[in-house]
């Protein structure tokens, strides 16, 4: 399951460009928390701390203990505001998460028994279709990420959610089919010398029909 990450944050007494502006001048982001039947709170957090969990790529899939001056909070982002040039949070939104909540997040696919493939070691390639998953899981349950085992993966074979083991309670947000996350493509010299080979076979039909026209004639 995936880790909690605590972090310090402060009550933003004030809202607006001016304060804002000030506010990551000395290191910290302005932020809003909301959710859980309550009302929506303005605070600021630390810019490394965010800027930690943004650089790692599980900003949005990992769950956050806010304390907010001693009043601890569960939480996950869920929206954040960049730099439109430099590339660095200008803001973030939280959502609380209460006692037995459940939330969509995107989860990252690992891919198991890569060199040992039967259809990697014969030259096959294997093309991602879904890098990431969106499930429903419980706050509390949270996979840092699935796992999609290629030990018996043939060229020409596609792997499917079905073929990933979750978590108790953690179910795809697509429900209506069996989707497919990756397949075992064949090698692209394989594709064309089938290629050459058909239009080789049309060649010679097309000969054939031809001498047999001149032969009537």
């Amino acid at each position: 399951m995936a880790e909690i990450f605590e972090i310090n944050a402060e009550k933003r007494e004030r809202d607006g460009k001016g304060p804002a502006r000030a506010l990551r001048n000395i290191g910290k982001i302005p932020a809003v928390l909301y959710g859980d039947k309550k009302d929506p709170e303005s605070i600021t957090v630390e810019q490394s701390d965010i800027t930690k969990l943004y650089n790692s790529g599980r900003l949005m899939s990992t769950l956050i203990q806010i304390d907010v001056n001693g009043d601890k909070t569960r939480a996950i982002a869920r929206d954040v505001q960049l730099h439109p040039v430099k590339d660095f949070i200008l803001h973030a939104d939280f959502l609380r998460l209460g006692k037995g909540a459940k939330i969509a997040v995107e989860i990252a696919v690992h891919f198991l028994n890569e060199e040992t493939c039967p259809g990697l070691k014969s030259g096959g390639v294997l093309n991602v279709v879904r890098y990431q998953v969106e499930l429903n899981c419980p706050a509390s349950e949270i996979p840092e990420f699935i796992e999609l085992d290629l030990a018996e993966a043939n060229i020409g074979d596609s792997l499917h959610i079905s073929d990933v083991k979750l978590p108790e309670g953690v179910v795809p947000t697509i429900s209506d089919r069996d989707f497919t996350i990756a397949t075992i493509a064949a090698p692209a010299e394989l594709d064309d010398s089938d290629d050459d080979a058909g239009e080789a076979v049309e060649g010679e039909e097309g000969a054939e029909g031809d001498s047999s026209e001149d032969g009537e004639e």
